[in-house]
């Protein structure tokens, strides 16, 4: 578990969708992120306002839902909702914030910075670092530029654990475990069910995992195997009649360790980290469908 003494973190987080709580907000002592959420996509101008507090736990995980069935679990396992639609006054998905705070498990590490970003450019290049990115695009849906909130942390942390889930009933055990969910649909614009990457963070590199693979065929599934790769059992494209899609990872001592992972489902923001020279997986998780193109960015340089 991460030091919490210094008191640098975030522990307090809100949104303005108006003049009026900009200025309650700043007379409170927060400090705003000087991007519009719903930059492009018309609507209201919202920005997130963050907030450092000594003596108050630290906020140390964020999730981003756009349907209902991405709450489940979230309130049961201590999370706080910002009940202020991310998209309002605009086209799209109703997108809300929830954020934990707290130190609970030893995947917790104390958030001390937020950032938005509204372009692929500067996506790639903060991605390579240090920080960390919400997959879902907070103007989901409404048009507009491709808008992503980021978070930085006190430590470096890396990825030790992969999940996938084809249903909510599990996201409640998944939060508690310390989980923290990629909010992006693997099966996004091809039907099926709502399905998701998890991963669990730690700040010994020892840990970590050192290598993530996606298999869209029987070959690169044998091939995954035989090189012993572990499976994530869950198949990422689950009820769309596209092919078999699978996650698997793996320890190797001669790779560096993983720091983060996102999906991908902007083309110019996987033009922009290929240029970037970033790890994107040319293997689209929604292969044999006709879904959205959508690739996993892994980050272990």
């Amino acid at each position: 578990m991460a030091s919490t003494t210094h008191g640098n973190y975030i522990t307090h987080l809100d949104m303005s969708l108006n003049k009026t709580e900009e200025k309650e907000l700043k007379s409170h002592g927060f400090k705003k992120i000087d991007v519009d959420l719903n930059e492009g996509a018309g609507g209201k101008q919202i920005y997130i306002w963050y907030k450092k507090e000594s003596g108050v736990p630290p906020i140390t995980r964020l999730q981003v839902t756009f349907n209902s069935d991405m709450i489940a679990g979230l309130r049961e396992a201590g999370y706080t909702k910002i009940d202020k639609d991310l998209n309002a006054g605009a086209r799209g998905d109703n997108i809300y914030l929830w954020y934990f705070s707290g130190c609970d498990k030893d995947y917790d590490t104390p958030i001390v910075d937020m950032d938005v970003t509204i372009d692929a450019v500067p996506d790639s290049q903060k991605f390579g670092s240090g920080w960390e990115r919400l997959a879902c695009d907070l103007n989901r849906k409404a048009g507009g530029n491709w808008i992503h909130a980021w978070v930085k942390r006190e430590r470096q942390t890396y990825i030790c654990d992969v999940a996938a889930t084809q249903t909510s009933i599990l996201d409640l055990d998944l939060f508690q475990d310390g989980y923290i969910r990629v909010d992006e649909n693997t099966n996004r614009g091809a039907g099926g069910v709502f399905l998701f990457i998890w991963y669990r963070q730690t700040t010994d590199p020892k840990l970590a995992l050192n290598d993530l693979q996606i298999s869209t065929n029987d070959s690169q599934f044998h091939d995954l195997k035989s090189k012993n790769y572990k499976q994530v059992s869950v198949n990422l494209n689950e009820g769309t009649k596209g092919n078999e899609v699978y996650l698997w990872f793996k320890q190797d001592e001669f790779k560096k360790p993983i720091k983060a992972i996102t999906v991908l489902v902007n083309s110019d923001a996987m033009k922009a980290y290929d240029d970037a020279g970033l790890n994107v997986i040319k293997r689209n998780l929604n292969t044999g469908n006709k879904g959205t193109t959508e690739y996993l960015s892994v980050h272990n340089q």
